[in-house]
């Protein structure tokens, strides 16, 4: 068949399959303040910054010719897709979001949004975890998501409470040593 008649893929049917985290069925997406301010500073350094310059670069490069080899045309171009991808996914993220501040559980014992938690298996081996949003967490710095398996197993739970985890190997018990929240600022 010719090629003439074979839709291709366009560059913006993909931005339309940008999928979000996914939330459980009618769930809230609870982010914490810092998460939040986190959030929209980069929506905003976009918006502001960076796709300002880009679209600067692609003018003065589009003005020099032949676009089809201009390479600083094309991945402006490119570029600029990108930011664009994301400036409406981050859109799309904090109009959705709930702020729920962690600050307000100080000094309680059970574990909610925003709990910093430590835990002990079976074996006794310590782990302390920080149960954030979907849209914030940072695997390396000991966060997990509220959804996770762990943060859902964990929540509404008291210190001194062992619950069941259900992992790949099995279940799991789990015993929590210690629950804290920030301070009120």
């Amino acid at each position: 068949m010719s090629k003439a008649f074979t839709k291709e893929a366009d560059a913006s049917d993909e931005d339309d399959d940008l999928a979000l985290p996914a939330l459980p069925q009618g769930a809230r997406n609870y982010i914490t303040p810092q998460g939040y301010a986190r959030l929209r500073a980069e929506l905003v350094s976009l918006v502001n910054d960076e796709r300002p310059k880009v679209v600067e670069v692609v003018s003065w490069a589009a003005s020099n010719g032949d676009r089809s080899e201009n390479g600083d045309y094309l991945y402006g171009k490119k570029r600029l897709r990108e930011i664009d991808r994301r400036i409406r996914y981050l859109t799309k993220r904090l109009e959705i979001a709930e702020v729920a501040d962690p600050s307000a559980h100080h000094g309680k014992d059970q574990v909610f949004f925003g709990a910093t938690v430590t835990y002990a298996n079976a074996q006794g081996e310590e782990r302390t975890i920080t149960i954030k949003g979907i849209d914030e967490v940072e695997p390396l710095q000991g966060e997990v998501s509220w959804i996770s398996p762990i943060a859902r197993a964990l929540l509404r739970a008291r210190e001194g409470d062992e619950v069941s985890l259900v992992t790949p190997g099995g279940v799991e018990t789990i015993e929590i040593l210690d629950v804290r929240y920030p301070a009120p600022e």
